[in-house]
């Protein structure tokens, strides 16, 4: 007698997240189509990942140049904007991706059951590639300014996860509302073009939180940025000191990254039955 397997992957599946870890190969399969793909038909191909942050690190320099942002101690500007451009890159590309990774894989939706949480997941692992190219730079400019970092440096991974998750978060939220409204795909790009200018790249936390003429609340609401707390910390790895970080914004923002990760994965997981139906 032939027997017959109904594959449900709704919230209720009680062995989703073992499936997730039996998936893992897809997922590496799907990172890496992204990677090959990604500047395939591009002009000067991977060299785009090199250009991205760099332009980015010469712009934010600028800006702080200009309005004459805070520069603790004696860390040059522009060692300071690019420790804070790394990992900026790295969140705003994955969480762009991973907002619109459903909408980009309707096709795979459609037809056969994975863990849906594989296709945001696949994007961010690409994002971590493209940061490591972008961690080049930086290493270069430090070399360049015989700036040797202190033994925080081997704080990196903490505060890089604490940006991965961050990261994750806002995008499983978005890629689930992106499925039904549409209207997020242009959402996202303003996100992050918003975002750019709230977090501490071109300035530090010190331009905000010392500042004596913004409200408390205004400072609150700052603090509740989850790139704050990874930008305060990749700074504090690579130059030291307390300087660079106020200790109850940093707590802060922490919370509002780990609270923005339980909502994303809940939200996504109690819509995920419905992605094939809708998309």
């Amino acid at each position: 007698m032939m027997q017959r397997v109904v594959i449900e992957p709704g919230s209720g599946s009680q062995h989703y997240w073992r499936d997730l870890w039996q998936y893992r190969g897809l997922l590496f399969f799907l990172a890496w189509r992204d990677v090959m793909v990604r500047y395939k038909q591009t002009a000067i191909g991977v060299l785009w990942a090199l250009l991205r942050p760099l332009i980015t690190l010469g712009a934010m320099w600028a800006i702080g140049w200009l309005f004459g942002s805070t520069v603790p101690g004696d860390v040059p500007r522009i060692l300071m904007v690019g420790a804070a451009t790394l990992p900026w890159q790295f969140f705003s590309t994955a969480f762009s991706e991973s907002a619109n990774s459903l909408i980009s894989n309707s096709n795979l939706l459609t037809k056969v059951y994975f863990p849906r949480l594989i296709l945001p997941f696949s994007t961010v692992l690409v994002s971590l590639i493209d940061s490591a190219i972008a961690l080049l730079i930086l290493i270069v400019l430090m070399f360049v300014y015989a700036y040797l970092p202190g033994p925080e440096v081997f704080l990196i991974p903490v505060f890089l996860l604490l940006a991965l998750v961050g990261a994750l978060g806002m995008g499983l939220f978005i890629a689930a509302l992106n499925v039904k409204y549409r209207d997020f795909r242009y959402i996202v790009p303003f996100l992050v073009q918003f975002g750019l200018y709230v977090t501490p790249v071109a300035f530090s936390s010190q331009d905000v939180y010392g500042h004596a003429s913004i409200p408390l609340i205004v400072k609150g609401i700052y603090a509740c940025n989850p790139m704050v707390a990874v930008i305060d910390g990749f700074r504090y790895a690579f130059f030291g000191g307390d300087a660079f970080i106020h200790w109850p914004g940093f707590i802060i923002s922490c919370s509002a990254t780990l609270l923005m990760l339980i909502i994303g994965v809940r939200y996504f997981r109690r819509t995920e039955k419905g992605f094939a139906d809708i998309i």
